[in-house]
């Protein structure tokens, strides 16, 4: 009975220790089953969720990305099951297919990813920031070319866009404030835009390409109209192609909203243009690209609440979701009602993206708060 006792105790020991240990796949990720960020899923609109975060090897040993941080998450526009995972200090992954877990972009490095973004006419061009630096892809990111590079580097890239209707412009934006285009897929470039904070978003409009909106850090939204025909071989028309035309403060008429200076996320719907404003505590949407703004009523959240990111069904503008530390919201009139699922993860949800082939699918990125 003594020597059965024992053993109890050892087995016990064995299992108690075997759940604190942590192994390290690479760059020092952890491999421990106990880790609950990176990636999740929900294939029903958000009502139940599993976490995806492993990574094959050729061991036949996964590792998991549980313990990573959400930077940015984006998907293919040619093809919703390429989604692309950058992360906070760990660099990028991708998934052609969720199912079989996410890949590591080696050749791209570790790092914090500020923003990625695929060619909408090309799935093997991708570009991504990092630091102050712009890095493009022509081959499904098995290799990376510098593509901008800032002088100042304290100076971050932090946001990207590409024309859809014509790939050979870019727009990127910088924490000191620059809106920078490239009319030939950033082989060169020219600010066209000078502000006083750091630009959070650029957003191409999905019903005109011409049409880019700009999200501040400090919340504040502005417009502009920016032509998309290149011809490289005539200066006037090179000089049009960069003029910004229509530059028009957004923020003037969201005043009454008292949205504050924290800006969390903008986001646009396919289907028919609306566009969505989140702010630390209020969500407003607008039916005309800008021009006029409806506040939508959110379920009063605990005091200490902050939406983190929003995101809209590109089928249907009346469902919206958003995400805080704690809780994902779900709404499918518009924002009339709203229904609350805790997150089945202790870290933060703080990045949302739908499926544009199948709005059921949604993935959420976490990251640990400090």
């Amino acid at each position: 009975m003594r020597y059965l006792k024992i053993f109890i105790l050892l087995i016990a020991v064995t299992v108690l220790t075997s759940a604190c240990t942590l192994s390290l796949g690479p760059n020092g990720i952890s491999t421990s089953s106990n880790t609950d960020g990176g990636v999740w899923l929900s294939v029903d609109k958000g009502k139940t969720w599993k976490q995806m975060a492993l990574v094959p090897t050729i061991t036949g040993q996964p590792y998991s990305l549980g313990g990573v941080d959400t930077s940015v998450l984006t998907a293919d526009p040619q093809d919703s099951n390429a989604v692309y995972f950058g992360t906070v200090g760990k660099g990028l992954y991708y998934t052609y297919n969720i199912n079989n877990g996410w890949n590591e972009v080696k050749s791209l490095g570790q790092g914090t990813i500020n923003d990625v973004k695929v060619d909408p006419k090309s799935k093997c061009t991708l570009y991504a920031a990092i630091t102050n630096r712009l890095y493009r892809s022509n081959d499904c990111g098995r290799s990376w070319q510098q593509t901008y590079y800032d002088n100042n580097p304290g100076v971050g890239v932090t946001t990207i866009a590409v024309d859809y209707y014509n790939n050979n412009n870019i727009y990127i934006g910088t924490s000191r404030g620059d809106i920078i285009k490239s009319i030939d897929q950033g082989s060169s470039w020219r600010t066209i835009q000078r502000l006083n904070e750091s630009i959070a978003r650029l957003i191409v409009s999905p019903q005109d390409s011409r049409l880019i909106f700009v999200a501040t850090a400090k919340n504040n939204i502005y417009s502009f109209n920016s032509n998309t025909v290149t011809d490289a071989t005539d200066s006037a028309a090179i000089d049009r192609n960069f003029a910004v035309e229509n530059w028009t403060d957004l923020g003037v008429v969201l005043k009454d909203f008292n949205l504050g200076s924290n800006f969390r996320d903008i986001v646009t719907c396919a289907a028919d243009g609306s566009l969505f404003l989140a702010s630390e505590k209020a969500i407003v949407r607008s039916p005309d690209k800008g021009m006029t703004w409806e506040n939508i009523k959110l379920i009063t959240p605990e005091k200490d609440a902050i939406i983190n990111a929003i995101a809209v069904n590109p089928q249907n503008s009346n469902e919206i979701y958003y995400v805080t530390n704690t809780t994902f919201f779900s709404s499918s009139d518009g924002g009339v009602t709203w229904t609350t699922k805790k997150l089945s993860t202790s870290r933060a949800g703080w990045d949302l993206l739908i499926d544009r082939s199948n709005p059921n699918i949604i993935y959420l990125g976490t990251k640990k708060l400090q």
